[in-house]
């Protein structure tokens, strides 16, 4: 990250407003909107700990990267917009299976599909901030072949998504819903 641009800031604002929109029409589609309000505050907390634990771990593979305030902070605010589209994936195969509690059914092709939105949606994010400079790679991240993104940023959302939604269905014992 060498400087703060404002049009970083507009992927993460579309996923604040479509998670909000989506977040409050399963809200109303909840008969128990307890347990909704606890998935939801588990699956935030969980997605941005993690986040910010792997963006801060995975900062030395970007160019400029010090582990300073301005880069740690710029690592809050980008786990904060990986919550956001955790969330995302979260209602938006909510909407594919009919149901937000989704996740307390994870089987083998809820999980492929899962990891492949992630793959291939870190993938689209990364070629954008890249490409308009928002951030650039060190000599020391490895590159996926014929996108040249970096692995790392991919991986966080291939894996991640499904680690945040396997714990907090653990913590609040979704797994007989």
């Amino acid at each position: 990250m060498e400087t703060f641009d404002i049009g970083m800031l507009i992927m993460p604002s579309i996923a604040l407003l479509t998670g909000l929109g989506l977040a409050i029409y399963f809200y109303k589609k909840q008969t128990n909107k307890k347990q909704y309000r606890k998935l939801i505050v588990s699956v935030g907390a969980i997605a941005f700990l993690l986040n910010f634990m792997w963006e801060v771990a995975q900062g030395f593979l970007y160019k400029g990267y010090k582990y300073d305030w301005k880069h740690i902070s710029f690592c809050a605010l980008a786990s904060v917009a990986d919550m956001l589209m955790v969330f995302i994936l979260l209602f938006g195969f909510g909407l594919i299976y009919r149901n937000v509690l989704w996740v307390a059914q994870l089987n083998a092709t809820k999980t492929w599909w899962l990891m492949l939105a992630g793959f291939l949606g870190a993938i689209v994010a990364e070629m954008a901030h890249t490409s308009r400079g928002s951030w650039a790679y060190t000599e020391n991240m490895p590159l996926i072949p014929l996108v040249d993104v970096g692995l790392t940023p991919v991986l966080q959302f291939t894996i991640l998504p499904l680690i945040i939604f396997m714990v907090s269905i653990k913590i609040l014992k979704l797994n007989n819903y």
